[in-house]
């Protein structure tokens, strides 16, 4: 952001501003007084079909009571990976715009400084600022070290990616003063552990009925390593021996009768997948390809992976349940998405150990000992395409399998229109300007006598109750994986590859590039993304990304 002061506003007078024009700017139908709770849900690499809502066989109750009771949104985008999207998510910018183009390593550029720009300004400041309680239990991961330095109160869970769900240790509590929970031995989940803590943080803020308060629900789960109860793991134990073949199919048909998707969706060939460090693709195998010992892992592997999402889900019934006794589940705003699609680390058949090529095939009844606290597993590529059904690709990728998740909107004192399925484009930068108009807050023109940046998404509360939106423009980028789409067109590339178009209202699972027959439409959505880029730290790439990965572009 600009580092030049803004004279006329001061921090102190800016605070005070959010908080008149909240209370100046009330929504049609509710007073100041009636402000909403807020609770913001996010997975980690959540597949567009897991849930049952979207076409997924996985036992979602909870989440799918908030879809027939809410809105779900099919067109709803993130940036393709979990850092950069859960800075959009906490800031409203495109990724770049605050330092986080990537991971958490400094690259020792502007977009890609590997943690949280120091003058960017979190959705949590702005609330707290407005008035709200801010509370965080869950996944932080944006290369700063404390989450209560910007603007939540409270926080438990973990500062990086998830390296354990069963290690009580890897979970962290801030501030450092406060009490945590005691599990007995052998009895610590960490998906529960933040359906613990989200249920405490509730209660710190009904300590003042008049004070609303925002909890960021962020579950590291589904992502690896691949950890759930044998109870779970066991309701799953026979269901995909069927193979991803069969459940990419048996989806799609539940995906078009719930009205997800078209009826004349085609479903996409199997993708192509990057083994660890390997410029080539390959193709994921057919599953009835396969020995029958390799199917029997790969089985277990996406039973553990349901057992994880089935798991995720009862902790939002926990949640729900505690709004439900406390009579705020009509008046709290709840928003549930994913921060990228289903991950496809590294080929089909997963890793073991830690991400690298590390395989290990179980059989027998080394199967029973999968998902335990001394296993590291990852579901591999063929079981994320399948969790991205119908579309193209992963996690990493701005095809749609990468960048398209499930949307789910509650709200019943605010959004009125249960049940209904919304296809207009969306994304994840929009969740900041909805929550600020729903809390009546807003946004800020600065912040420690620091000029803020305009917010580049729009509210979805106009879009919710059915107000006409005007056509715009959405930009992806990670890795040189790159996107732009505006309209019914969407321009996309893998790294270092050529542009590719795609009529997505006929077309969205990008079976049909009319590059060719489209040069100059071609021309102008790439000028366009080239602007974007060089607005958004975005261009220059980084020459060395420092992973071992990513194979090297090759040169001309």
């Amino acid at each position: 952001m600009p580092s030049a002061p803004l004279d006329r506003i001061s921090h102190s007078l800016c605070g005070l501003t959010c908080l008149l024009l909240a209370l100046l700017l009330p929504l049609d139908h509710l007073s100041a007084a009636q402000r909403p709770n807020i609770l913001l849900i996010v997975a980690d690499d959540l597949g567009y079909s897991d849930l049952g809502c979207f076409g997924g066989e996985i036992e979602t109750p909870q989440l799918d009571s908030l879809a027939k009771e809410g809105v779900r949104l099919t067109q709803f985008y993130n940036t393709g990976r979990c850092c950069p999207s859960r800075g959009s998510i906490m800031t409203g910018q495109y990724p770049h715009r605050v330092g986080l183009g990537h991971m958490t390593r400094n690259l020792n550029q502007r977009g890609y400084q590997g943690h949280l720009d120091d003058q960017a300004i979190t959705v949590a400041q702005i609330l707290q600022q407005g008035g709200y309680r801010t509370f965080l239990s869950g996944k932080w991961h944006l290369g700063t070290e404390d989450p209560t330095k910007h603007g939540f109160e409270e926080f438990y869970g973990t500062l990086v990616s998830a390296k354990t769900f069963w290690d009580v240790d890897h979970f962290t509590r801030l501030p450092a003063t406060r009490d945590t929970h005691t599990y007995p031995k052998g009895e610590f989940y960490g998906t529960d552990a933040l359906g613990d803590y989200a249920i405490d943080f509730m209660r710190m803020g009904r300590r003042n009925p008049d004070q609303p308060w925002f909890l960021y629900l962020a579950f590291n789960a589904p992502h690896f390593p691949l950890h759930a109860p044998n109870k779970e793991i066991d309701k799953y134990a026979d269901r995909y021996h069927i193979g991803w073949d069969q459940v990419r199919q048996q989806r799609l048909t539940r995906m078009k009768k719930l009205g997800i998707v078209p009826e004349v969706t085609k479903l996409s060939p199997r993708s192509r997948y990057w083994d660890w460090g390997e410029a080539e693709a390959r193709v994921n195998p057919a599953w009835d390809s396969l020995p029958t010992d390799r199917r029997g892992d790969l089985a277990r592997r996406m039973a553990i992976f349901a057992a994880m999402v089935d798991r995720l889900d009862q902790n939002v019934g926990r949640v729900l349940t505690s709004l439900r006794q406390n009579n705020e589940l009509e008046n709290t705003l709840i928003i549930f998405t994913s921060d990228n699609g289903a991950c496809a680390e590294w080929d089909p058949f997963g890793f073991d150990i830690r991400s690298s090529r590390n395989n290990t095939l179980y059989w027998g009844d080394q199967l029973d000992r999968m998902g335990g606290p001394d296993t590291h597993h990852s579901v591999g590529s063929g079981w994320a395409n399948a969790s991205n059904t119908p579309w193209r690709l992963y996690k990493h990728y701005n095809h749609e399998g990468g960048i398209a998740s499930p949307g789910i909107v509650h709200w019943p004192a605010g959004v009125k229109q249960s049940g209904k399925i919304i296809s207009t484009p969306a994304h994840i930068i929009d969740i900041v300007p909805t929550l600020l108009e729903a809390a009546q807050v807003a946004y800020p023109e600065s912040w420690d006598n620091i000029p803020t940046i305009p917010l580049p998404g729009r509210s979805l509360l106009p879009l919710l109750q059915g107000k006409p939106q005007s056509e715009r423009t959405l930009y992806f980028e990670h890795q040189g994986n790159r996107a732009i789409r505006e309209g019914r067109w969407k321009l996309a590339a893998t790294r270092g590859g050529p542009w590719e178009l795609y009529d997505v209202s006929r077309d969205r699972t990008e079976l049909n590039d009319l590059a060719k027959t489209e040069p100059e439409r071609v021309q102008q959505l790439a000028r366009k993304w080239d602007q974007w880029a060089q607005e958004n730290f975005v261009l220059p790439y980084p020459q060395d990304y420092r992973i071992d990965y990513l194979a090297p572009l090759q040169k001309p």
